[in-house]
């Protein structure tokens, strides 16, 4: 690493440790695109716990590298802020997810943050725990329609404009002509259907481009290598694929290495390391950044936040924050790297 870019690293993770309150939750919420008034008003309210917390995290599943990485960034911002976060691992699966919750829900926490897997598969514990009192942060995608359920806040990316941002790049990069597959996630996730939507506004705009396929793998690598095996023997011509997730992308371009079809254009979701280091060296074609640290880091503020402070939803804390994230190429790979490494994005 150059010094300078090292010099950078360690003051800036030891901003985060000595403030590990206002300035913190300022840097943190105040790149969710909030005004600066909305976010000066967070920042205020949220600072390091005064008392231990304990806060239970859920996910889909930590088999997939974006919700690892989660995990990660929930465990440093919970140090920081005085958090002790236990996880309830969704292991990719509705119903293991549902029976993990259905535990958390029947014990005591300050404050709790979930992916669902799927939207209305955790509905009922979740109400449980809101209406014990308990906070509950929603993640990434819906536990049930926010205005049927009285989550803390929501944060979630724009997934409608990853999934078109990255079509976008892969059409241009077969120049608007020539066939493509999307691999989608699991069609009860609100970020798969938000992709899916993205890659239809791109691709409806291009009459010389040819959607092959769009069957899900539901973030599954090996399912994802099974359809792949299939694709690349019924399709002669594939010229660009985009996948919901990066570790959908890669499994499948392992396949497409073994057969020899590594002519084929990738793009995926999420901008994880690996994804990231793909990019870089041209296995991958782009990917874009779905903020998995800040998502999860911002779980844990906004839980302090509300249990501390007492700040409520929509006055001090909006119901919906957009968290955003950049198309990665092979141009900003290097800075998007950086940035995971300090848990900001």
């Amino acid at each position: 690493m150059p010094k300078e870019l090292d010099l950078r690293s360690r003051s800036r993770r030891d901003l985060f440790r000595g403030a590990a309150g206002a300035g913190a939750a300022a840097a943190l919420f105040g790149g969710f695109g909030l005004s600066p008034q909305m976010a000066s008003a967070i920042a205020k309210e949220a600072g390091k716990a005064t008392r231990p917390l304990k806060a239970a995290f859920s996910n889909a599943g930590l088999q997939a590298t974006w919700c690892a990485q989660g995990k990660q960034a929930a465990e440093y911002w919970g140090k920081l802020f005085n958090v002790e976060v236990t996880w309830f691992d969704g292991q990719l699966d509705a119903v293991k997810q549902r029976s993990a919750i259905d535990n958390l829900a029947s014990q005591k926490w300050d404050f709790v943050a979930i992916q669902a897997f799927g939207i209305g598969t955790l509905t009922a514990p979740v109400n449980k725990l809101i209406e014990a009192g308990t906070p509950v942060i929603d993640m990434d995608t819906l536990i049930a329609p926010l205005d049927t359920i009285n989550v803390l806040t929501f944060l979630a990316p724009d997934n409608e404009f990853m999934g078109a941002s990255v079509t976008q790049a892969l059409v241009n990069a077969i120049n608007g002509e020539g066939t493509i597959i999307m691999t989608q996630g699991a069609l009860g996730h609100t970020g798969a259907q938000g992709r899916a939507k993205g890659f239809h506004s791109v691709v409806s705009k291009f009459p010389k481009v040819q959607v092959l396929d769009e069957q899900p793998a539901d973030w599954d690598v090996t399912k994802v290598a099974r359809i792949w095996e299939t694709h690349l023997t019924k399709y002669p011509k594939i010229d660009a694929a985009f996948f919901h997730n990066d570790d959908m992308a890669l499994a499948a371009y392992n396949v497409m290495k073994a057969k020899g079809r590594t002519e084929i254009k990738i793009g995926g979701v999420d901008a994880q390391p690996p994804a990231i280091k793909a990019v870089q060296d041209g296995v991958m074609f782009a990917t874009v950044r779905n903020p998995s640290c800040r998502i999860h880091g911002g779980a844990v503020i906004a839980g302090v936040s509300a249990v501390i402070n007492g700040a409520k939803t929509g006055t001090d804390i909006p119901k919906n924050i957009v968290t955003d994230g950049p198309v990665v190429t092979s141009n900003n790979a290097a800075g998007m790297a950086w940035m995971e490494d300090q848990f900001l994005i």
